[in-house]
């Protein structure tokens, strides 16, 4: 028969022993495989939150910087017009002065118009000044060819031999009948008294006054 050992089989105990320690390792590792899961999806849940709290700052700072485009873009357009209606009053300003000055201008001609004409020294009437020259002159007025040749042929009658001034008088006669007409042509605006000046002028430069020979 065989001995008992009083201490049991050594190779169960140990094979014993070895199933314990892999049981514990197991149970060990997959503790630690359901530690890192957990772990695992604490990052994952923090990089969704990074992700969307960095999404939600991109929102944010583009907002901010489409707000602060649209206040410039709003303090540019108040700018523009104040440089418009700046521009608008400026050019009204101008324009009023540019009146008020043509108005002065206007005025002061006015003014020294009026004291020139003041000033000026009365002038003696044309027409007595001519009438005046023709006494003077001993001169035939003639209103026509007709009569300035009637005048002229009673001076040769024998009395303008004796008294030259006769003559003269015959042949302005003559020459005013002649030339009166086309000066009253050439300037129709002119007032007789006007036209018997120029005649008076012509007169004394003209071949046919006797006085020029």
């Amino acid at each position: 028969m065989p001995k008992k050992f009083k201490g049991g089989n050594p190779k169960a105990e140990a094979a014993k022993a070895r199933k314990e320690e892999a049981k514990v390792e197991k149970a060990a590792k997959a503790e630690r495989e359901k530690e890192d899961a957990y772990w695992r999806s604490l990052e994952e849940e923090d990089k969704h939150a990074m992700k969307k709290g960095q999404r939600k700052a991109e929102r944010e700072q583009k907002r901010l910087e489409a707000s602060e485009r649209k206040a410039a873009n709003a303090e540019l357009l108040k700018a523009e017009e104040a440089k418009t209606k700046g521009k608008e009053r400026a050019e009204k300003v101008t324009r009023a002065s540019i009146a008020r000055a043509r108005d002065d201008e206007k005025a002061t001609a006015a003014a020294a118009k009026k004291k020139e004409e003041a000033e000026r020294p009365i002038e003696e009437n044309p027409n007595r000044l001519v009438a005046d020259y023709v006494t003077k002159e001993g001169i035939v007025e003639a209103r026509s060819i007709d009569e300035a040749v009637a005048a002229l042929s009673v001076d040769e009658g024998g009395a303008s031999d004796m008294h030259p001034e006769k003559r003269v008088r015959a042949a302005y006669a003559v020459f005013e009948a002649r030339e009166l007409d086309r000066l009253k042509a050439e300037n129709p605006s002119l007032r007789l008294s006007q036209l018997k000046q120029m005649l008076r002028k012509m007169w004394a430069k003209s071949p046919d006054n006797p006085l020029n020979g």
